[in-house]
């Protein structure tokens, strides 16, 4: 076999993310947790694991195995089934990259768990010495299934219906609503939209008392029907699509309430014509709460629903750009006490209130940028932040690219830094219940991350062990040097190749961003630099720049792409590779080139057509070329309607640039992505060739937006570093 190579690594270990732990789940007592992992980071097969805590004496049991897919398929010969379209289009919207027990779902005790396996329906019990998954009774093609909180029964999803299984085993599976479906109507699937843009993956949620469930009805009827077609196998048939594109029709979303035990449902009274997205549900014991918004995404509500339907407005935001969506908000505790996101101050902010309409009391201060509401009780919050800023009384990086995990007490004492203090900078995340906290810790000088299970005692953080992560450390050393841009301080890291060279020799320029609204890619993290390390080591002096549009600085800095995302992005990478020219001298400006994917995809092919003095060579993948292609809520919510403001969706396309092109660009897409979808690549292509400007097009068969396949994603690199090294003349 030939020597392993960091491309071929990092497909093999599916991006490095293969046995490492994640999905932690905690007990309603704080007695144990599960959680998903392989077992090595060559191994693509997830099980399901369970670690008992002891909190008398602060110590832990060793891990157990809990669900094994491998001994599952060889005992129940049943379970060898293809994967439901539904189960697949879920884990295209999460980007799920593994195989195994990809989801699962425990009772209110979590003393039991179910899962599927290739459309067929397990349960499992967590404690030790429990007997081995069982099936239970249910149709074929099942998928997302969740236990009632007590146990006695589990929904799920079949063929676009709810159904509901008894949880013993026993044969009285039934359907709960769905009954006379038509192809286009779904009863607890998330949307298209919910699923892509809007970071709600599920469809249906269980009252406390297991008596309830709030399911989405989804009829995507509306929407127009686009078709995936597979070129190179002629003889398939096309694979019918709903997308809904910018300026389009979307999906008509409602809420009912079903009662479990005879189906009896009740519609959940909102306008939904003025405020069509279905933005979030949460079911606590003090009652359903669910947010909704307009589709210009400037207007947000945020509702009661009493179990006759009835809805009450509890908060109401306006935004003149569009409203923040914060992971884990809102969510109601104690005794109605409601926790949401604000934006104030230039802050993205937690806000609590007492309903009805209560006056919101700002819980955190200015510069401290919430990214996601983790856990809340009566006692505290546990939430992830990064600081724009200096924050009275909290040592943490003032950094975008460092996110902490703090414990927020409810009773004004000063919170606590339970991961990514001023002497641990990092990316850090947590699962939290009571006093008991997971976190995730990556940071630049860790080989891989930890994931450490930590109990808050009396205002102490003490650890009580620690999750093996059995992933692999990348055959790359990453040695980010991070900068500050500008005016803005836009966030930059440069990296260069690992070889010494002699003083005076210079390196050509790899700009290789993302670079798009509400993701980033200069962050405090080893492993996020892996390939742009390698990509360094073979002759560039690669460059990362986080410009307008990116979180982390604050809501200003994010809604400065307001109506044009081709400007300000493009600016940025450029006043973001001359701050690292002036402080890498051995960067050869007059050879950069820029890669990218997705947006970064359009971001490449952009700096090509619009600023050939600056970019002298582009790898566009699945790159957006024509906004009116892509889906209503990201697209409206950054550039409007385009039936109202088509001028700033073509100062935006790239399709009117074509004729401009002079540098060499490759472009490549997935036949089969159904979220950029090839048209946008093809379309290109069609007006670069009709305005005979040579180019180079690389058609992926059978490949999504992800790329997950092993021999295409090795070789994808390949073939980028190939075209760069031709272009660039290295």
């Amino acid at each position: 076999m030939s020597a392993d190579t960091f491309p071929r690594q990092y497909a093999r270990t599916r991006r490095l993310s293969l046995g490492e732990p994640r999905s932690a789940t905690i007990t309603a007592n704080g007695s144990r947790l599960t959680f998903l992992r392989s077992r090595g980071g060559s191994d693509p097969v997830t099980c399901l694991w369970a670690i008992d805590v002891d909190t008398n004496t602060n110590t832990l049991s060793a891990e157990r195995l809990v669900a094994d897919p491998l001994i599952i398929d060889a005992i129940d010969a049943t379970s060898d089934h293809e994967l439901p379209a539904a189960e697949l289009a879920r884990r295209e919207r999460m980007r799920e990259q593994a195989d195994g027990i990809t989801a699962y779902a425990l009772d209110s005790t979590g003393e039991q768990a179910v899962f599927t396996l290739s459309g067929r329906l397990y349960i499992v019990a967590t404690s030790p010495s429990a007997a081995p998954p069982r099936p239970l009774a249910a149709v074929d093609g099942a998928f997302d299934p969740r236990l009632s909180p007590n146990a006695k029964s589990v929904a799920y999803i079949a063929d676009g219906r709810l159904r509901i299984t008894p949880a013993d085993a026993s044969p009285n599976e039934r359907l709960l609503i769905g009954e006379n479906n038509s192809d286009d109507i779904t009863w607890g699937v998330a949307d298209f939209i919910a699923a892509e843009e809007l970071n709600r993956f599920r469809g249906y949620w269980w009252s406390p008392d297991s008596t309830t469930v709030a399911v989405a009805r989804v009829d995507n009827s509306p929407v127009d029907q686009w078709w995936i077609a597979d070129p190179a196998n002629p003889d398939r048939p096309p694979v019918p699509h709903r997308y809904p594109a910018a300026g389009t029709a979307n999906a008509d979303v409602s809420l009912w309430l079903v009662r479990a035990e005879d189906g009896q449902r009740t519609q959940v009274a909102w306008d939904a014509k003025s405020h069509p997205y279905l933005v979030a549900v949460s079911w606590s014991h003090q009652g359903l709460v669910m947010v909704v918004m307009d589709r210009a995404q400037r207007h947000q509500q945020t509702m009661t629903v009493d179990l006759d339907g009835t809805t009450a407005t509890v908060v109401d935001e306006v935004d003149n750009a569009w409203v923040e969506l914060v992971p884990g908000t809102p969510v109601l505790f104690g005794a109605g006490c409601l926790v949401s996101a604000i934006d104030t101050n230039d802050t993205h902010a937690l806000a609590t209130q007492e309903t009805p309409l209560g006056p919101p009391t700002t819980m955190t201060p200015a510069h401290l940028q919430v990214r996601r509401l983790v856990d809340v009780d009566n006692q505290r919050a546990v939430l992830t932040v990064n600081a724009s800023g200096p924050v009275a009384g909290l040592t943490i990086p003032v950094d975008p690219a460092c996110v902490a995990v703090l414990w927020w007490p409810l009773d004004k004492q000063a919170p606590i830094v339970v991961a990514g203090g001023i002497d641990d900078p990092g990316m850090h995340d947590a699962a939290a219940l009571g006093d008991i906290v997971v976190v995730r810790s990556a940071s630049v000088h860790r080989l891989r991350a930890d994931h450490r299970i930590l109990r808050v005692i009396d205002g102490q953080v003490r650890e009580l062990g620690t999750i093996p992560n059995l992933s692999e450390s990348a055959l790359v050393d990453p040695r980010p040097v991070f900068l500050r841009a500008g005016p803005r301080q836009l966030p930059v890291a440069v990296l260069l190749p690992s070889t010494p060279v002699p003083d005076g020799h210079t390196w050509p320029v790899l700009m290789d961003p993302y670079g798009g609204p509400h993701a980033q890619r200069v962050v405090a993290s080893r492993n996020a630099f892996a390939t742009s390390q390698w990509l360094a080591d073979q002759g560039f002096v690669v460059v990362v720049v986080d410009g307008r549009g990116t979180p982390g600085l604050g809501p200003v800095f994010e809604r400065e792409v307001l109506g044009d995302l081709a400007t300000p992005v493009l600016e940025d990478q450029i006043i973001g590779l001359h701050c690292a020219a002036e402080a890498f001298p051995q960067m050869d400006l007059s050879r950069v080139a820029i890669r990218g994917w997705s947006f970064g995809g359009y971001l490449a092919a952009l700096a090509v057509l619009r600023r050939p003095d600056v970019f002298h060579a582009a790898v566009a993948g699945a790159p957006v070329t024509d906004w009116r292609l892509y889906d209503t809520a990201y697209t409206e919510r950054y550039l409007g309607d385009p039936t109202v403001q088509p001028d700033v969706y073509e100062r935006s396309s790239l399709l009117s640039d074509a004729p401009n092109l002079t540098r060499p660009m490759m472009l490549i897409h997935g036949l089969a992505d159904d979220n950029v979808v090839s048209a946008h690549t093809l379309r290109l292509s069609s007006a670069l060739l009709a305005a005979g400007r040579p180019h180079e097009v690389l058609p992926l068969t059978g490949v999504t937006h992800m790329t997950p396949q092993e021999v295409v994603a090795e070789n994808l690199l390949l073939l980028q570093v190939d075209f760069l090294s031709r272009t660039l003349n290295l």
